[in-house]
């Protein structure tokens, strides 16, 4: 039986993808908060990832087209850059002790390297509007995420990880919107990239220990969250809009994750909202709009 087809006129469609992307995308590090009180980094996304693989793992063999062998080789290569090297990577600078704000800084200029490779791999050129936005947006994130910078003690090859995770990640997307041909149902790739994740982050899990959840509320509150906004929403409404739209256009708007997680860490766990957060939130914001019109 076919899908219904999404009725929404297309000027709405985008607005509303677009906020929901934020919001999810965003709301990602309240599930991390949840689940790291009671298991390491790597346990988390090792438990995030299989829960969510094997969620869809029926659907994506028995809804939808056959999985062929190199399609499914494919997504996991995607998985691989999208999934392991993007949050992996992270995880593993912040081990070893790269600040935790220099981290998150480097992932959300994501959208600056995807605008810079749209031009050369997808011939998708920025106007001078576009490129005004995306410097007043990068303006404001380094706003919001000025109290928290430092350099730390981290070995330099550590803070490069942390740049080839987020160009990794920006490589698959970019790759994905210009391969339309090997593309998958939503739900199958997604599942791919999932479980490719859980049994590369269960390897390292599993050599630094026990792959056993830890029996608390928190843990079990924490991947719930993760699973269904953090991979099911994100990832879904993410890859969802580069089949509708331009990937600049659709990376831009994750420059507002930083000052959206800040407005998440002051409604639920009562984080300081100051002045300067505002203001770098407003001219994210700014920075945003101005892109969408260029």
């Amino acid at each position: 039986m076919t899908a219904p087809a999404l009725s929404l006129p297309r000027p709405l469609l985008w607005p509303l993808m677009a906020v929901a992307l934020v919001l999810c995308w965003s709301s990602g590090f309240i599930g991390i908060r949840y689940a790291s009180e009671s298991a390491g980094v790597g346990l988390v996304l090792f438990w995030r990832t299989l829960v969510a693989g094997l969620i869809l793992l029926p659907f994506a063999l028995l809804v939808g087209p056959r999985m062929t062998l190199r399609g499914g080789i494919e997504q996991c290569l995607f998985g691989v850059m999208s999934v392991f090297l993007y949050l992996g990577g992270f995880a593993l600078a912040i081990g070893a002790r790269v600040p935790t704000g220099t981290v998150a800084l480097i992932s959300d200029l994501l959208p600056l390297a995807i605008a810079a490779l749209s031009q050369p791999v997808l011939g998708e050129r920025l106007s001078v509007a576009q490129w005004a936005g995306t410097a007043v947006a990068v303006l404001g994130v380094l706003i919001v995420s000025a109290d928290s910078l430092s350099l730390g003690t981290a070995p330099l090859w550590a803070y490069g990880l942390t740049v080839a995770s987020m160009l990794g990640f920006a490589l698959a997307s970019v790759l994905v919107k210009k391969r339309p041909g090997l593309r998958m149902p939503l739900h199958q790739s997604l599942c791919l990239h999932s479980l490719t994740g859980a049994v590369l982050f269960g390897l390292c899990a599993g050599w630094q220990g026990t792959l056993a959840p830890p029996l608390t509320m928190s843990f079990a509150l924490g991947i719930g969250w993760l699973v269904l906004f953090a991979t099911f929403g994100a990832y879904g409404i993410y890859y969802s809009s580069l089949r509708l739209f331009p990937v600049a256009r659709v990376s831009a708007v994750i420059y507002l994750s930083p000052p959206v997680t800040m407005l998440w860490g002051w409604a639920l766990f009562g984080e300081p909202l100051t002045a300067t957060m505002v203001a770098g939130l407003a001219v994210t914001l700014a920075g945003v709009m101005l892109t969408m019109r260029g």
